[in-house]
């Protein structure tokens, strides 16, 4: 667990070194779902506000918007927009990507009135600049500027699904109290 937690750490600090060293290394697809289960987990006691279904829908949305992020990354990244040097399987880029998450964690803080919306928000910021030096050093891209474009396009969708999965969630929810 401790070099889960140091990998998560260097993950946070933006370190390229890192995302070299899980892109290479097919062992690490475990502890990178790991970090997405922490995060995803995070995320919904960020939610809980919204009672358990906030806390369950939170931590679903979570899992599900990340594995569709890292997906599109690739998809938009390998297909779309590669560079010559790009030569990178799904599987690369889910461990880079499950580590790149690892600043989700501070969505933990999303309960606390007032100031939960801001730690959600710094940490899709923190999230997305992680998610960009990882598919820069996973897709071999000769700029950030195109890492940047890939992610901020996942991103985005994965904005936009998390909030429907979340709403259907919460809508869910309320048909059943009602």
């Amino acid at each position: 667990m401790a070099q889960i937690v140091d990998r998560m750490i260097r993950a946070a600090k933006l370190d390229p070194t890192l995302f070299e060293e899980v892109a290479r290394d097919e062992s690490t697809m475990g502890e990178a779902l790991t970090v997405v289960v922490i995060v995803s987990v995070a995320s919904g006691i960020g939610m809980s506000l919204a009672g358990p279904f906030g806390l369950i829908g939170g931590a679903i949305s979570a899992l599900i918007s990340w594995f569709i992020w890292a997906w599109l990354a690739f998809f938009v990244g390998t297909v779309m927009v590669p560079d010559s040097g790009t030569n990178t399987d799904l599987t690369s880029v889910l461990r880079v990507t499950g580590y790149a998450s690892a600043p989700g964690v501070i969505g933990v803080l999303g309960f606390i009135p007032l100031f939960g919306g801001l730690a959600a928000l710094v940490a899709s910021l923190w999230m997305l600049a992680a998610f960009v030096v990882a598919i820069k050093v996973v897709m071999n891209f000769e700029t950030t500027g195109k890492a940047v474009l890939v992610c901020i396009i996942g991103w985005l969708v994965k904005l936009a699904i998390g909030g429907l999965l979340v709403i259907m969630g919460l809508g869910g929810a309320l048909l059943l109290a009602s």
